[in-house]
């Protein structure tokens, strides 16, 4: 088989649509483009049939039922839709929110923008894997609590939390209890019911499905209310109101049946290549570490530090690969990725760090590329830096004593 340049190795940031998926959607860009609200003829009864068996789709996926599944915009939207809708209709209940400082920043701007109107949110730690403790969130929990949100598994280090025994202790304080499952859900087996989950956020383009289509789980019983934050028709039982994309719904059902039937089989192929991969980098690439959990982990995670390597330089070297840096690149300064320093990782070590994500269409020949490349960038860049030379011969750079110029 020919290798294809450039190689993706970036699908925590986003998947390819699968072709299947482009096939189901394709006649409702075409002929079949009746709106889902229009009840009088026969256009708008088709769009509506299919946006109904695509909420059974989705709602299989995580064991819900389809009156449970709300239709948004994405990832982004649906943790907008479930923080401010809980927060603004329970408000009589408490002021008070849990989360995790290694949250993505959907959640975590979303509660900073509550604490502004005087919510109080307790950004949980999280231990050196990380994982979320169960026994912290207990500890945060007070009779004011009356959300906490809690990822299914993080964007940047794949690490998987304990959603199940998060969710016994939330319940058991009475609280409502919302999962951004948008990295976890088709890649690892989920169900609202084992973690008695309230609302879970999910989004089609996680999932080899079309971008801007995501869906908000809703707990029917007991019931769950909400405010809406759009507006408008009153579409989807009064919660998010617009008009449906109609084909994005369709291939996001798509998606989620392929990940049903095919969730097993893949996800021990694609940890395989993983495993492949890290042990390659590993053989090849000495002082390296992986950031999170090996244990509790996506299977197509790796993020990955190589000491004495810049990561932006080591990114940019890769340039027939595409993976992401765990350093975010401002103007003014480069600042390590926050959930690397939440895991305690040194600031050297965490702007050193790469994000490879792996998928359904990832191949062994492409893994084999990247150790290779890999090996020969990180060599070169370090042979760059006299720190490596320092480090080579000995000195212990925590003890230098460096002198201003």
């Amino acid at each position: 088989m020919t290798l294809k340049l450039p190689i993706y190795m970036d699908y925590h940031a986003t998947t390819p649509v699968d072709p299947r998926v482009l096939d189901a959607m394709l006649p409702y860009l075409g002929e079949q483009f009746g709106n889902a609200a229009s009840r009088s003829h026969v256009f708008g009864w088709k769009a509506e049939e299919a946006v109904e068996e695509a909420r059974q789709e989705v709602a299989r996926l995580i064991g819900a039922q389809a009156k449970e599944i709300v239709w948004t915009s994405g990832a982004t939207e649906s943790d907008n839709l479930a923080i401010k809708g809980v927060a603004e209709f329970y408000r009589e209940r408490g002021d008070h929110i849990i989360t995790a400082v290694t949250e993505h920043k959907a959640v975590l701007d979303t509660c900073k923008r509550l604490e502004k109107q005087g919510w109080r949110v307790t950004y949980l730690p999280v231990e050196p894997d990380g994982r979320v403790s169960p026994a912290r969130v207990a500890a945060a929990m007070t009779d004011k609590t009356v959300l906490v949100s809690i990822m299914l598994a993080n964007n940047e280090i794949g690490t998987v939390n304990p959603v199940v025994e998060i969710g016994g202790v939330v319940k058991a304080g009475g609280a409502f209890f919302h999962i951004d499952a948008v990295q976890g859900v088709g890649k690892i087996p989920f169900a609202v019911s084992e973690c008695q989950a309230d609302l879970v956020s999910l989004s089609a383009h996680k999932m080899y499905g079309p971008k801007g289509m995501g869906a908000l789980y809703v707990r029917r019983k007991p019931r769950v209310r909400l405010v809406p934050i759009i507006d408008g028709g009153g579409h989807e039982r009064g919660m998010r109101s617009g008009t449906l994309n109609v084909p994005g719904i369709v291939g996001f059902a798509k998606a989620a049946e392929l990940c049903r039937l095919e969730m097993g089989e893949e996800g021990q192929r694609v940890l395989a290549l993983r495993e492949r991969l890290r042990k390659g980098i590993e053989a090849r690439v000495p002082t390296t570490a992986v950031n999170g959990s090996l244990e509790h982990r996506l299977p197509g995670n790796l993020n990955m530090s190589f000491a004495f390597v810049e990561g932006e330089a080591m990114m940019m070297s890769l340039k027939d690969v595409a993976v992401s840096s765990g350093s975010a690149c401002t103007s003014a300064s480069l600042e390590p990725s926050y959930v690397l320093r939440a895991l305690g990782v040194p600031e050297e070590m965490a702007h050193t760090s790469l994000r490879f994500g792996l998928g359904r269409f990832t191949t062994e020949e492409e893994v084999d590329y990247v150790v290779d490349l890999v090996a020969e960038k990180a060599k070169r860049l370090r042979e760059m830096s006299p720190l490596w030379e320092m480090a080579q011969a000995g000195v212990d750079l925590k003890s230098v004593a460096w002198s201003p110029r």
